[in-house]
């Protein structure tokens, strides 16, 4: 139950300031708002204040503002959003995209502020207060030394024949200086005990060196002064945008070349099972996870397809070349047929969800059931 109010609450989150950013634009741009509303229809209730109505639906995975004439009807109206300039209507389906990526850099910027999970460099400013630094083990190489010793990414290193490292670095060169004679590795995992494994380094074929078969890095909860804080909170939100549309550019070029996804892809089932994780972490982990949402759902929306944001704004891009508007019956079924395939997508995924994590949801429902 915990991890679900925790799922609707940061899914309530990420979708009110999305629509929040429609909606004040909107209103900014003198456009008549009908419905700012949270989740998908049928519709739960909803309250008239002025000349929109605030309503909350029963499907709670999403939201929308409902502005005259998005449509293209109502175009004679002044306060219709098809009777406004071209800029004022991009300005309006922009701004979901942009309230997002600031909220990511809030969110960051207030993970910073207390102690956000970092990579611990000589790179930090000097003004950074580190806490609980380790050394993280990130990746272990398939049919390595360390895989069939029971090391698993997540695991941290506590020590090396006793001795204990305060930065991967050492500990690297440590592994390479005994390469031949081996080394005993205490290792902590992530449930907080701790195990000793007795390791040498082979040939890994996969990677065409010599070595136990781990990637680490020193990390540690990193935190900044006010100020600096919000800087870093900003660039942060930078370089995983960055990271995501490179991961995004990956996704479409497999599926386009090799017609075959190489990541995994996760629904709304297999999120809320993610945030139920985090949070168990702690809070600046579960704020880490819902900027990174949030710039998900922000580049998401931006792509060019019908019923997204992008998809709108594609729409007005070809309206700019041509001179004059798409044909608007052809952009509204282009956009229904857009708004059906992600629907059947969410489906597919959310399957998959249910058989990835099936074990972990029935044991959920029948803790709350014994309850």
């Amino acid at each position: 139950m915990t991890t679900l109010l925790l799922f609707l609450a940061v899914l309530s989150l990420l979708v009110f300031v999305h629509e929040l950013g429609h909606f004040v634009v909107a209103r900014l741009m003198g456009m008549h708002v009908e419905e700012f509303g949270f989740g998908f229809p049928p519709r739960l209730f909803g309250v008239k204040r002025g000349e929109t109505t605030y309503s909350i639906n029963w499907i709670p995975l999403g939201g929308f503002v409902k502005i005259k004439g998005e449509s293209g009807e109502h175009a004679q109206d002044s306060d219709s959003f098809a009777s406004k300039k071209a800029w004022q209507r991009f300005l309006v389906l922009i701004a979901g995209v942009t309230m997002n990526l600031l909220l990511a850099c809030v969110l960051f910027s207030i993970g910073y502020m207390a102690g956000l999970p970092s990579v611990v460099d000589d790179q930090l400013p000097a003004n950074a207060r580190i806490s609980e630094q380790e050394i993280t083990i990130m990746q272990v190489v398939e049919g390595s030394p360390a895989e069939e010793a029971g090391i698993v990414a997540g695991d941290t290193i506590v020590s090396l024949d006793g001795q204990e490292f305060q930065f991967d670095t050492d500990a690297r060169d440590y592994f390479a200086e005994h390469a031949g004679t081996g080394v005993e590795m205490v290792v902590q995992g992530e449930d907080g005990g701790s195990r000793s494994v007795n390791i040498t380094s082979a040939y890994l074929d996969s990677v065409e060196t010599t070595g136990v078969g781990i990637g680490f890095l020193t990390t540690g909860l990193v935190a900044y002064p006010f100020f600096s804080a919000i800087g870093q909170g900003v660039y942060t939100t930078y370089q995983f945008t960055i990271e995501i549309l490179k991961a995004f550019g990956g996704l479409i070029r497999d599926l386009v070349v090799s017609q075959e996804v190489a990541v995994d892809l996760s629904g709304p089932v297999g999120i809320a099972v993610m945030t139920g994780e985090v949070a168990a972490m702690g809070i600046v982990y579960l704020l880490q996870f819902a900027a990174v949402l949030s710039i998900n759902l922000a580049i998401i929306n931006v792509l060019p397809f019908p019923a997204l944001d992008g998809g709108r704004i594609l729409f007005l891009l070809i309206e700019k070349l041509r001179g004059r508007p798409v044909n608007q019956k052809i952009e509204v079924v282009v956009h229904n047929l857009g708004f059906m395939l992600l629907m059947v997508l969410v489906v597919l995924v959310t399957y998959k969800d249910f058989v990835t994590f099936g074990g972990q949801i029935w044991g959920g429902i029948k803790g709350m059931v014994s309850l």
